[in-house]
């Protein structure tokens, strides 16, 4: 049986893991079959199993729904990552460019775009939702998606031309398509 985990989140967004009435926290509570505990001033959280949970990962889902939400996503995306195939990727923006926060500052700016048109672009094309939240990049969506999303974030950050990126997503992003028409129609040769 997995064990209690403990995390900590901005305290700003602990009202958003609770929801209005507590509804938010009900439903991670009820979709993953665990209890959440948590302490509203210091933004601490446990998370323990219910007796009635058979996965043995729902105390880890659980804890990085939390954190998704932590990293500015609303719960709606972040509950994706109850499913198996989804994951959630930080980023932490002074690793790439210092305590600056005058760099850290600009280098989000680069993320999001004018009217946010680059994150945009990078969700469109990779398929993966993009949170850009305090000194951080949150990715969620599968493996294969998430790593490219990261790649052309950190195409971004090694200070590459917005033009040059989206290129090369443009291209991945074709790679991609058809690598999964490939799987897909192998799987219906089989089912033939």
């Amino acid at each position: 049986m997995p064990t209690a985990e403990y995390l900590k989140i901005p305290r700003e967004r602990v009202g958003v893991v609770i929801g209005k009435q507590g509804i938010t926290k009900e439903k991670i509570e009820s979709t993953t079959k665990t209890s959440i505990e948590i302490d509203s001033e210091s933004g601490s959280i446990s998370i323990s199993p219910r007796e009635d949970t058979e996965d043995p990962l729902s105390v880890w889902k659980a804890r990085y729904i939390v954190k998704a939400i932590g990293r500015g996503f609303n719960p709606e995306i972040a509950l994706k990552l109850t499913d198996d195939e989804m994951m959630l990727e930080i980023i932490n923006l002074p690793d790439y460019v210092g305590r600056s926060k005058k760099a850290v500052l600009r280098q989000k700016g680069r993320i999001i775009g004018r009217d946010g048109r680059t994150r945009d672009i990078i969700t469109d094309m990779t398929g993966v939702d993009v949170s850009v939240y305090g000194k951080t990049v949150a990715l969620i969506g599968s493996m294969e998606h998430v790593h490219l999303a990261k790649e052309a974030v950190e195409m971004i950050l090694e200070g590459a031309r917005h033009k040059s990126v989206y290129a090369f997503l443009e291209r991945k992003s074709r790679e991609m398509k058809i690598r999964e028409f490939h799987r897909f129609a192998k799987d219906e040769n089989k089912l033939l």
